[in-house]
């Protein structure tokens, strides 16, 4: 890993990353490494940059899910600024960049990251997986509407990505890296969630692996 303290990782992986088994699958520790996994690589095409602090923001950008899903980010950039264990490794304006671009990572903000290190995690934070993007919005409606059935469950996901990667949806936009590979996993994402029977019959395949 690029330019990471032994220290840092250490303290990440044996004491943040297990909060994520707190959240449901589709915001757990797998989505954390596959984020901090794409936010370094595209860390790679800035120059000066701070790659531990990517690492960082990569790392706790939804550790508060759990605590409150549709504020996310606020609550995870609280976690961020508020733990002390950091500042054994970044100065007080360090932090301050690095809560930011938590609270800026969302697809759904009305304006841009204020930072090219909450550009970088909101670009790594966009799936260009269509199965994993229909097994974590199938999670996400279990967790967070249990008395739906699973026909209600399979057709809400639906809607949701429609409304998130459709024409006009709010995922769309705002793209800062990796723009052609995404642009292409949303063509790909389009053709099957507009087509209903298509949709629920790949649902039940990925539900049943």
């Amino acid at each position: 890993m690029c330019n990471i303290r032994k220290e840092l990782k250490e303290y990440i992986e044996n004491k943040v990353l297990p909060e994520y088994n707190l959240n449901e699958n589709g915001h757990g520790v797998e989505h954390i490494k596959y984020v901090t996994e794409r936010s370094l690589k595209f860390a790679e095409e800035v120059n000066d940059i701070n790659y531990e602090m990517v690492y960082v923001i990569a790392s706790y950008h939804d550790i508060g899910h759990h605590i409150d899903a549709k504020h996310h980010e606020i609550v995870s950039a609280k976690i961020l600024e508020e733990d002390q264990e950091l500042k054994k490794f970044f100065n007080d304006e360090q932090i301050k960049i690095m809560k930011e671009a938590v609270e800026d990572h969302r697809a759904s903000s009305d304006s841009e990251p204020r930072t090219v290190y909450g550009k970088i995690v909101s670009s790594a934070d966009r799936n260009t997986d269509v199965d994993n993007s229909i097994k974590r919005a199938i999670s996400y409606h279990r967790k967070h509407f249990p008395d739906l059935t699973e026909n209600e469950v399979i057709e809400d996901a639906r809607q949701h990505l429609i409304k998130k990667f459709g024409k006009g949806g709010y995922a769309v936009q705002k793209i800062y890296f990796g723009k052609g590979e995404y642009e292409k996993y949303l063509d790909e994402l389009a053709k099957i969630t507009n087509d209903k029977e298509r949709f629920f019959e790949k649902s039940y395949q990925l539900i049943g692996e």
